[in-house]
């Protein structure tokens, strides 16, 4: 029912603990693990796990499009090794794709600590980001009222459960973005082609961000870059929804 994509840039402990969980939910028919950097890493014996590995490494929207090609499933789903589970997300996730007749969903992600993350958020423009820099404002949706779903402008990539029917009418990630910004434009082209996001807390996640960004020049310069990638792209052009 659900093919799982997972990336793995030397975090091979993540991975394995991850899959474990995953193993344990019964709509997961195959895991796809992409080594995009050599690393021994010993996954448990599983025959729905595929090991990928890259002779060099490619950015994140590439390698989650070839795990695509190779699913078969009526779900497609993208997950950041940081992801672990309280309890199995996935049949609140199916069941409210369905009622709503979306596209894309993403649960409720909060932190080790239990508070939520900035994961479900508007469309960013050059106010924004300015409110963000100067304001500490930071252009999220909050998921306050319990059991509630809504449809955001964009949910972060690190959870990202889509059916297969509507990644492949997108053409799934656009490859131009190396790291940052791709989960925004690829949002942006569902709901330009009327198919529904959804963000609910019905089911949550946690994760252990490593936000590198903030701290490393080379993926600040990365972040940038995709950001002007992305405004030159939809400047003028962001789909309306309800």
């Amino acid at each position: 029912m659900i093919t799982i994509s997972l990336v793995s840039h030397g975090q091979g402990d993540m991975i394995i603990s991850l899959i474990k969980s995953l193993l344990k939910n019964n709509e997961v028919e195959k895991i796809i693990v992409t080594l995009n950097i050599p690393e021994t890493i010993t996954l448990p014996k599983s025959s729905k796990i595929l090991v990928i590995k890259n002779s060099k490494p490619i950015g994140f929207g590439h390698n989650h499009n070839n795990a695509f090609k190779l699913s078969k499933s009526r779900f497609f789903c993208v997950l950041n090794p940081d992801i672990s589970f309280l309890k199995n997300p996935f049949p609140a996730l199916i069941s409210e794709l369905r009622i709503h007749k979306a596209s894309l969903i993403a649960p409720l992600i909060i932190n080790p600590i239990g508070l939520p993350e900035d994961s479900v958020r508007h469309f960013p423009t050059v106010s924004l980001l300015l409110r963000k820099l100067f304001f500490s404002t930071k252009g999220n949706i909050v998921l306050e009222s319990p059991n509630k779903s809504c449809s955001p402008d964009w949910v972060a990539g690190m959870f990202m459960l889509f059916t297969s029917e509507g990644y492949h009418k997108v053409q799934g990630f656009d490859e131009g973005f190396f790291l940052y910004c791709e989960d925004i434009d690829l949002c942006a082209r569902l709901w330009t082609e009327n198919l529904k996001i959804i963000a609910t807390n019905k089911a949550t996640v946690i994760h252990d961000a490593r936000r590198a960004s903030r701290t490393n020049i080379v993926y600040f310069a990365w972040h940038l870059l995709s950001m002007i990638r992305y405004f030159i792209k939809h400047w003028g052009r962001l789909p309306k929804h309800e």
